[in-house]
């Protein structure tokens, strides 16, 4: 980063961001961006959309965990031709999942959104999963019908956070599956988000399932906010486990991920919004110990509607998409609901 950039950054950082936070709004505080839920509460799990309304919004991605569930990401590559979404659906269920994204591209297709071709429109619909198996009858998962409710009810206001859609069945802090004795346990995830809007118009957005291996961590604090249980209800903290040795074996492979959207009304090319995405990834690094596991499937997409004229630097862009991203996850899991044997952060003695 260069030093205009770096000034324009810790400008922001240290004002405007603290000034202009939009968190009650989260990501739909990004013009053009609704979200919407579907929980099949008979697990539980379910569905989220993010859609970009009208043409829909020059997307990106940023994949670096171990073991994701994704459709449609090679798409996103700068090298290939299609450079607009229509929505990203985020969902539970793992692979059996991605069925969701097939009830949004009907509900799209109803509101003649898409891709043009000689054929008709073709909506463009990236997907991720989380493995949320484990929590319930592995038999309820997310189908084409959930996603095409999700779609339905999508719109502009706050989105819900917590124990909803996609976030229903997510849990964190499973480096107890890997420990060494007995009676550690881990914690409830969930959805949730944030925004930034700037005093200039310019609004970063970011909506994350949190179902990761790690603990969550206050990026301001450095304490855990949820995470690994150890036998007396308290919280161990995955990075004292990881220094001290007690971890054996390897965790679970595909059983855990922190999925994500950031948008923006800035105008971005592919190339950009892919570098977006990368960026806004660190801040599952910021929140998340140990983040990008082999046993993660962490992936973030961005989109980049372009109702905003003014021109923007990419490395402050970048950077304020992080710290929103980091704060959309500790969201997800202080306004969690507890379920059976998965305590939420309301639920602990402090």
């Amino acid at each position: 980063m260069g030093g205009r950039a770096r000034a324009v950054l810790a400008w922001t950082l240290a004002g405007g961001l603290t000034a202009h936070a939009a968190h009650a709004q989260g990501i739909t505080a990004v013009s053009g961006i609704t979200v919407g839920h579907h929980t099949l509460k008979e697990r539980p799990t379910g569905c989220t959309v993010v859609i970009a309304a009208g043409d829909g919004a020059v997307g990106g991605v940023a994949q670096r965990g171990g073991a994701p569930g994704t459709r449609e990401t090679n798409l996103l590559d700068p090298l290939n031709l299609v450079d607009r979404v229509n929505a990203v659906v985020l969902s539970g269920g793992s692979a059996f999942g991605l069925d969701a994204a097939t009830g949004v591209m009907r509900w799209l297709e109803e509101q003649g959104a898409g891709f043009r071709t000689p054929a008709g429109r073709v909506p463009i619909v990236p997907a991720a999963v989380i493995f949320d198996l484990g929590l319930g009858n592995p038999r309820v998962r997310p189908d084409a019908e959930c996603g095409y409710r999700a779609a339905a009810a999508a719109s502009g206001s706050a989105p819900a956070e917590g124990s909803v859609g996609a976030g229903a069945g997510a849990t964190v802090g499973k480096l107890a599956g890997v420990m060494v004795g007995k009676g550690y346990g881990a914690m409830k995830g969930g959805v949730g988000s944030a925004a930034i809007v700037l005093p200039n118009g310019l609004a970063v957005g970011a909506l994350a399932v949190v179902n990761a291996l790690g603990d969550v961590i206050d990026p301001g604090t450095g304490r855990v906010i949820a995470g690994v249980r150890a036998p007396d209800g308290s919280l161990a903290d995955a990075r004292t486990l990881l220094r001290s040795g007690a971890l054996v074996g390897s965790a679970p492979p595909g059983q855990n991920t922190t999925i994500a959207v950031v948008a923006t009304n800035a105008r971005l090319s592919k190339a950009a919004a892919n570098r977006l995405a990368l960026m806004a990834d660190d801040g599952l690094a910021r929140a998340i110990a140990p983040s990008h596991t082999s046993a993660d499937g962490d992936t973030v997409f961005a989109l980049a509607t372009g109702r905003w004229n003014g021109a923007v630097d990419l490395s402050v862009l970048g950077g304020l998409a992080a710290e929103v991203m980091a704060d959309a996850i500790v969201r997800a899991v202080t306004v969690a609901t507890g379920a059976p044997d998965y305590p939420a952060v309301r639920d602990l003695r402090r």
